[in-house]
């Protein structure tokens, strides 16, 4: 799931180089962390956080495959 949110973050800023993901194994669920550069933050949430949604979307699907539970956290 890390390769997929970091592939999405990647292909969205202006920065890729500063993006980062760590996934945070939890009892019930995986926590994937996003961090991008402070000026790339509007292009990752976007407006009314509809890329950020379908970012979440994306993840819980292919999660979904695998019988996981799996949050998208962007982190500043």
């Amino acid at each position: 799931m890390t390769e997929l949110v970091l592939a999405i973050a990647k292909s969205l800023v202006e920065h890729p180089e500063s993006v980062t993901v760590v996934a945070v194994e939890g009892p019930t669920e995986t926590v994937i962390e996003l961090r991008v550069a402070q000026e790339d933050m509007g292009k990752v949430i976007g407006k009314q956080g509809r890329i950020a949604k379908a970012i979440r979307t994306v993840v819980k699907a292919a999660a979904a495959k695998s019988n996981k539970k799996v949050t998208v956290e962007i982190v500043q």
